[in-house]
């Protein structure tokens, strides 16, 4: 018996919250009209100045003439020297006459190297420490030559020669070269001496 009344309620229910009750009108989307495209106008072209007239004859002689007394080749005026003091007008300037002109000396001047400048104290001390250097090398490049050396020790005694012989060419050009180079010999040399047995 409840059941009987509670099917009525459930159905009216059921209705009212259906959405076909409620349905809006749907709305169709109508695109809007095509725009009328303009029409390609054919291009214009450009006006142009209108061409020159035609030189009839010869063009140069439309050109004005130079006067008679106008010289062809201007040169620029030489300037006079002011009037002495004296009142007497200078002599006019004398032109030197001169044989064939002398070919120029085929050997070219030397050009200055550059390099530093050393006060005689700093230049002694340079060559002294230089000349030190050297000795020591040669002294052990002495001793070495009578050792047997392996391949390591040989290339190592190669290089000192190498340094001492670069060092003794830079003497003249670059002092403090000369020197870098020779305390790198003098160490190394040293350095192989102390290895040796």
């Amino acid at each position: 018996m409840h059941k009987t009344r509670l099917f009525p309620a459930i159905l009216t229910l059921a209705t009212a919250s259906s959405s076909c009750l409620y349905q809006k009108s749907a709305t169709v989307f109508t695109p809007p009209p095509a725009r009328a495209r303009p029409r390609a106008q054919p291009p214009v072209e450009a006006s142009l100045p209108p061409a020159p007239p035609d030189i009839q004859g010869d063009p140069m002689a439309a050109l004005p003439e130079v006067p008679l007394g106008m010289p062809q080749n201007l040169e620029p005026p030489r300037p006079t020297p002011p009037p002495r003091r004296g009142g007497a007008t200078p002599a006019p300037p004398r032109t030197a006459v001169t044989g064939p002109a002398q070919p120029a000396d085929p050997t070219p001047a030397p050009t200055p190297q550059l390099g530093q400048i050393f006060t005689p104290a700093q230049a002694s001390q340079y060559t002294r420490d230089l000349n030190e250097s050297l000795d020591r090398v040669r002294k052990i490049l002495a001793v070495l030559a009578g050792k047997n050396l392996n391949a390591e020790q040989s290339e190592i005694a190669n290089r000192i020669r190498t340094f001492e012989k670069q060092a003794e060419q830079a003497r003249e050009q670059d002092l403090v070269t000369a020197v870098s180079l020779a305390k790198r010999a003098d160490l190394l040399a040293q350095d192989l001496l102390e290895r040796l047995p």
